[in-house]
């Protein structure tokens, strides 16, 4: 059984987009709400987004950056709350944490795709020039 969970998570960290697309089909049967099931598609993804940038910079450098990855994420939250904070004149947890885990999501995103591009078009001209 652990093998297969394994596997499945292996799988969604490998390519998040089958794990967004799954996990929406999945909450669209449950709620019949597509707003409701985008954004839970949408918060319940971000790791995997996280997990595949980090597997993607050891693959293409061969180095571990996650210590960056957290830094990063740190200091978007802090921003997050310091905006939150000028713009109602108090903090609302409940949305500073689902802005910045959205946020989180949308740069993550974009990062996997550069990311994946990258790395596609550096292997190609590295096997090309090599032979």
């Amino acid at each position: 059984m652990s093998s297969i969970i394994s596997t499945v998570l292996t799988f969604f960290i490998s390519l998040p987009f089958f794990g967004f697309l799954f996990t929406l089909f999945i909450f669209k049967l449950v709620t019949k709400n597509t707003r409701k099931s985008v954004h839970r598609a949408l918060d319940y993804t971000t790791i995997f987004f996280i997990f595949s940038v980090h597997f993607l910079i050891i693959t293409i450098w061969g180095k571990s950056l996650f210590w960056l990855i957290i830094l990063i994420m740190i200091v978007f939250a802090m921003v997050f709350v310091i905006v939150h904070w000028k713009v109602k004149e108090e903090i609302v947890l409940k949305k500073v944490l689902k802005g910045f885990w959205r946020f989180n999501f949308i740069f993550f995103i974009i990062i996997y795709i550069t990311l994946t591009l990258y790395g596609l078009i550096h292997r190609a001209v590295t096997f090309t020039f090599s032979s």
